[in-house]
């Protein structure tokens, strides 16, 4: 909103200086400070909201025995970046843009269905929280409102259901009548893995930041015409704004993650992290960089998979022998480590450090023949 004040007051009185709100890079920037105060402010008081009402995470029969000593410590902190994203991407965002309206709608959207997770279980007392496939119903109703208007919407034509091709030049790869059940099932599976991957101090924050600082130039590079012709992308007009959102995003992560950071003071619940997951998924699907997401996203894909594997390894054992057998110690794959000894902070950073590599390996990819 500020934007379009400034905006306004510039073609007025044209004040020295105003044109500087026009440029993404500055509005991008007071975006993220915006919401790195905000977390920093509201972090302490919906920490103490929510011990007040005792809202913490509950014991997991189902996790690991060292993880018994954090139940109590307050849950649902994903307000926290909820709230620190919105008002900055209000204030210096286009708002009336398509790709604004759509990020913060889905993200809101998987937000509330996360907070509704988070409250049958911590508030009600469910053990299961959100039948899951509510919660499954809840994801493919966004991805297909998010499908469905990239599919109809002028601003896509002719290249709404293109993609573009990682490592190849000038290759893009058409989902043809497929593309809004792709896109569903890619906002549905980054929400999940997000989710999945939340189970250690400052893991799922960090790597979201880590993962979303590539998809901020991504987003720039695809809305600028002469980056996106040098870098053989697909153009899209308008995707820039996206970094707005993207930078008020990595700013309330990092202040989130201040809290988060072990020994925890709060974690996200479902309330974050499908929000987190299901912005990631957008985002890629908004700038046509769905085929990216196993990259730039590899720990999130790395903990799906561990826990796909063990679940259909177990079940493939008890049919044929009658006894269940594990791949791994534990699922998902940070619990393997963990029971393996490794150190909680030590996972997190090295899965931090494979999460940048990922990220740069993205990022250099279009240039490759």
């Amino acid at each position: 909103m500020l934007y379009y004040l400034f905006e306004y007051i510039n073609k007025i009185y044209s004040p020295p200086g105003f044109d500087i709100f026009r440029f993404l890079t500055f509005r991008s920037a007071l975006a993220a400070m915006t919401s790195l105060f905000l977390a920093f402010y509201l972090g302490p008081k919906i920490i103490r909201k929510l011990q007040l009402h005792q809202i913490g995470e509950a014991k997991k029969a189902d996790g690991p025995k060292f993880h018994w000593s954090k139940a109590g410590t307050p849950t649902m902190g994903g307000l926290i970046i909820i709230f620190s994203v919105v008002i900055p991407v209000l204030l210096w965002s286009d708002i009336k843009s398509i790709y604004i309206i759509l990020i913060l709608a889905g993200t809101l959207w998987l937000s509330g269905v996360g907070f509704l997770d988070d409250y049958l279980k911590v508030i009600k007392k469910y053990p299961n929280g959100l039948i899951a496939r509510y919660k499954l119903l809840g994801q493919i109703l966004i991805g297909l409102i998010v499908g469905i208007t990239i599919y109809i919407s002028p601003e896509f034509k002719d290249i709404s259901t293109l993609t573009t091709f990682p490592f190849l030049k000038n290759v893009n790869f058409d989902f043809s009548f497929l593309y809004i059940p792709a896109v569903v099932f890619i906002i549905a599976a980054t929400s999940n893995a997000v989710n999945l991957t939340d189970g250690l101090d400052g893991l799922a924050a960090g790597l979201i930041a880590i993962v979303m600082i590539a998809l901020a130039l991504l987003s720039y590079f695809s809305g600028n015409a002469i980056f996106a012709n040098y870098l053989n992308i697909i153009y899209l007009p308008g995707s820039g704004e996206l970094t707005v959102f993207i930078a008020a995003l990595v700013g309330a992560s990092l202040g989130f993650l201040w809290f988060n950071t072990y020994p925890a003071q709060v974690f996200m619940g479902d309330t974050g992290s499908l929000a987190l997951g299901g912005a990631f998924g957008i985002i890629a699907v908004l700038i046509k960089k769905e085929l990216f997401i196993p990259i730039l996203g590899g720990i999130f894909f790395m903990e799906t998979l561990s826990v796909i594997a063990q679940r259909l390894y177990f079940k493939y054992t008890k049919k044929k022998y009658g006894e269940g057998k594990r791949i791994f110690k534990m699922a998902p794959i940070h619990h393997h480590f963990e029971i393996l000894g490794w150190q909680e902070p030590k996972i997190v950073v090295r899965f931090y450090i494979i999460g940048i590599i990922l990220a740069i390996v993205s990022l250099v990819s279009f240039k490759i023949r």
